[in-house]
């Protein structure tokens, strides 16, 4: 019967729509995500899947959102998998790194100019408090708006916690995971008595960042004891043997300067969750607060520069 509840749950997941009342089940735009649990009789473990492993939520908070936020973020799942097949996720090849070497090149093309080993030494500001250029090195490049990391303001930023990080070195794949080259495995919160989720990423030479044979798995958490690394038992327990093993805890930052003002507009820092939503999102808060647009097409591309019309 439980799962019987999950595929009914995900089919009207499927068809919901607020333009058709049939297909709401009297769920409305401000109700919690309790009623939409309540409605189709979803048992703690198959809530756990939903909340965790589908919507990807962060903690045991996620019930008191919005219905129709849980909804939509199904559907965004349903529709990765069913887009790419094996999997919703995707992962570039080489790592990470090349994420911001694609930006470099894409910036390069509408006239951007990307420097790599220059300091940062400083910010010059106006009469008005509002930054108009970035000090390195004895000069200074001039602008209207700075973004960047917490670590870079450290008088404009608050801590809100810290995360620990173990990166492990394996020689095989996870255990239990099929031989699987890549995985990422979400220990909700709630099953291992913690408010906060154990997050497990692994990638391997199908990535090209590990030698043939070799794989490289992430376990991360926020902090909640005095203890951190006893906190990712629950996930290095998971691994088997471990060839390396390298510990980090780091603080968590927010921005707290008022960016219209100064210019200056702070990313948040990176939290324990592998799947990257909560970075995309906060990138999204950022282009918003520096362009001060609000409805955001993500799919525009800019018209060539020989583009008469440009």
């Amino acid at each position: 019967m439980k799962k019987r509840h999950f595929k009914d749950y995900l089919v009207f997941c499927s068809e919901y729509d607020p333009a058709k009342p049939k297909t709401t089940s009297g769920i409305g735009g401000n109700d919690p995500t309790t009623k939409l649990i309540k409605e189709y009789s979803l048992d703690a473990s198959t809530q756990d899947v939903i909340g965790h492993a589908l919507c990807l939520y962060t903690n045991s908070d996620w019930q008191q959102e919005r219905a129709v936020d849980t909804i939509n973020r199904t559907k965004l799942y349903i529709d990765s998998l069913r887009h790419y097949g094996k999997s919703p996720y995707l992962y570039p090849i080489y790592g990470l790194g090349d994420l911001p070497q694609g930006f470099a090149r894409l910036s390069a093309i509408y006239g951007g100019t990307y420097m790599l080993n220059k300091p940062i030494e400083g910010f010059t500001y106006d009469d008005k408090k509002r930054v108009n250029g970035v000090k390195s090195e004895g000069q200074v490049a001039k602008c209207h708006a700075v973004i960047g990391d917490p670590t870079y303001f450290t008088d404009k930023v608050k801590q809100v916690g810290q995360i620990v990080r173990c990166i492990n070195i394996l020689s095989h794949p996870i255990p239990n995971t099929n031989d699987s080259e890549s995985a990422q495995i979400i220990l909700p919160g709630s099953q291992i008595k913690r408010k906060n989720n154990v997050y497990i990423s692994c990638v391997s030479s199908t990535h090209e960042v590990a030698p043939k044979g070799h794989f490289i798995v992430l376990v991360s958490t926020v902090v909640e004891t005095a203890s951190p690394k006893d906190e990712l038992a629950a996930g290095i327990q998971l691994l088997g043997p471990v060839l390396h093993q390298f510990w980090s805890v780091d603080p968590l930052y927010e921005p707290t300067n008022n960016a219209a003002v100064e210019g200056i507009h702070i990313s948040k820092s990176y939290d324990a969750s592998s799947h990257f939503e909560t970075i995309s999102l906060d990138v999204i808060r950022l282009y918003k607060e520096v362009t001060g647009e609000t409805n955001v097409d993500y799919l525009f591309v800019p018209k060539d520069k020989s583009d008469k019309d440009q």
